[in-house]
């Protein structure tokens, strides 16, 4: 029997209160196929991980869902490391390599982790003086000095569009003031961007950091403005952790 993995956290902070030995089933949560969930401990960690039958189950839209609800929960109580959708550790034992290879980069992302959650702002903004920044410049298929021009008008466009994003990015953060912050940009419509902005901040900022939505909409012109969270810390894990597969 394989199992299905969907994050790691501290095993003291899990509803038994002591340091189990092995796997032990977590009350009221329901992982991907509605298989139950279970904590597997490995020295001060747990793996949250459902038991998975390969030649039976199969993954899909509403396996998303159940991954990042039983994250969800798991977050309410505890620092968690979440892994990608789809990690399937075939034995117990694939699931103790994993922990004891990463054992120190998940140490330092939990204390770096600890008492922090992620917000998340998505910004579309539909300002007419971007109307031609959007636009796309097709270059043509021939070399020459007509490729050239297009060329240096299209990196010209881009330089804009960037320009854009990055003053609206540094706005936002002077609005929101977090600890850490991801950020990436995209064309949306003809005529404007999607900026979708992620914010690590303290635990005990959420509610201030809520109650700034209302300035920021005011402040962030011809924007359309939507704040979400908190959420796991999804957008400032390591690099690392996130290789962690198993034998998915």
């Amino acid at each position: 029997m394989a199992w299905y993995a969907y994050c790691l956290t501290e095993h003291q902070t899990l509803p038994n209160g002591v340091r189990a030995r092995r796997p032990f089933v977590l009350e009221g949560v329901q992982g991907v196929n509605g298989a139950p969930v279970m904590s597997y401990p490995s020295g001060e960690f747990a793996v949250i991980v459902s038991e998975y039958d390969r030649t039976t189950s199969k993954l899909d839209e509403k396996s998303v869902l159940e991954h990042a609800r039983v994250v969800s929960q798991s977050f309410r109580t505890a620092t968690v490391l979440p892994f990608r959708f789809g990690t399937i550790f075939d034995t117990e034992d694939a699931i103790r390599q994993a922990v004891r290879s990463n054992r120190r980069t998940f140490c330092e992302s939990v204390a770096r982790l600890r008492g922090k959650a992620e917000m998340r702002i998505k910004l579309v903004v539909r300002d007419g003086s971007l109307r031609e920044a959007m636009e796309e410049i097709v270059l043509p298929d021939t070399v020459g000095r007509e490729y050239l021009a297009k060329l240096r008008e299209k990196a010209s466009r881009d330089r804009e569009r960037q320009t854009k994003a990055r003053a609206l990015s540094v706005q936002v953060h002077k609005l929101f003031n977090p600890l850490e912050e991801e950020i990436s940009c995209k064309k949306v419509y003809a005529d404007g961007m999607l900026l979708d902005i992620a914010h690590l901040i303290d635990n005990k900022s959420i509610e201030k950091y809520q109650n700034r939505y209302n300035t920021a909409a005011k402040q962030l012109k011809n924007c359309e403005l939507v704040v979400t969270g908190p959420w796991p810390p999804y957008h400032f894990l390591p690099e690392k952790l996130r290789t962690v597969a198993g034998n998915s």
